[in-house]
């Protein structure tokens, strides 16, 4: 049963490889669209890096980015800066694809 418990061994790191992957891919993303939205509001740079890792923290509150624009709307309308739900999406699409990059460059 060696084999088998090897093939085992080595799918559970490669799930463990692929969970941890996510985090951080998540993780980053959320940092970049924190500093997008952080420019919207015309933060400086120490704010917006306070505020993107705020961003990124709002993420572990549940699975999906819902958690996140939940944190974003009230900050945006705060300022009056008006971004639609679709604009948020489609921010968010994007900081996923530049985290996705930025990871796989390393």
């Amino acid at each position: 049963m060696t084999g088998f418990d090897d093939r085992k061994d080595a799918m559970e790191a490669k799930y463990a490889h692929d969970v941890q992957l996510d985090f951080v891919t998540e993780a980053r993303c959320c940092k970049i669209f924190g500093l997008k939205i952080a420019e919207k509001l015309g933060l400086s740079d120490e704010e917006a890096t306070a505020y993107a890792m705020s961003v990124v923290s709002a993420n572990l509150e549940e699975a999906g980015f819902e958690d996140v624009f939940r944190k974003v709307r009230p900050d945006l309308k705060g300022k009056n800066v008006e971004v639609s739900d679709h604009m948020l999406n489609v921010l968010m699409e994007e900081s996923l694809i530049e985290a996705r990059k930025q990871l796989a460059a390393g």
